[in-house]
């Protein structure tokens, strides 16, 4: 089984503001062990994407109706083949396989975020924790697992 070798975490309020401070924290992780590891500037682009998409989908819609002091966790953990990044909200779950995906040359409101996702990363999961907590996980395999 492979062991995780680099993880982080961070914990900020529920404010679109705070998505600088998320992605420079980020940046800082991928500074420090992803870009000595081979990893493209390309891949990591997407992976801040990603971040940022999850981030704002959080704050924008998890958690609309709640105080903007709710906080959401992001933990980052690089595997030798892969990275994840979890973003945990306090909103109400949704199940993302009810969004209609847009047909190409039409409009829709909504429900991009979650395509994006999917082609920014290898795998997007959603779903509902223990703690009665939503938790997006993205993975990007690296490398060793392309």
């Amino acid at each position: 089984m492979l062991s995780i070798m680099q993880q982080d975490h961070l914990t900020v309020k529920s404010e679109l503001k705070l998505l600088n401070q998320v992605q420079q924290w980020f940046e800082q992780f991928c500074l420090q062990h992803l870009s000595k590891r081979g990893w493209s500037e390309n891949q990591l682009y997407r992976l801040n994407l990603a971040l940022a998409e999850g981030f704002t989908n959080a704050v924008r819609h998890a958690h609309q109706s709640l105080p903007p002091d709710t906080t959401i966790d992001i933990d980052v953990s690089l595997w030798i083949d892969r990275l994840e990044i979890r973003i945990w909200d306090h909103g109400k779950p949704f199940n993302p396989d009810a969004i209609a995906e847009p047909e190409p040359g039409t409009l829709q409101v909504g429900g991009y975020g979650w395509f994006l996702l999917r082609r920014l990363a290898d795998q997007v999961v959603y779903e509902r924790s223990a703690d009665d907590r939503n938790c997006l996980l993205i993975v990007k395999y690296g490398l060793q697992g392309q």
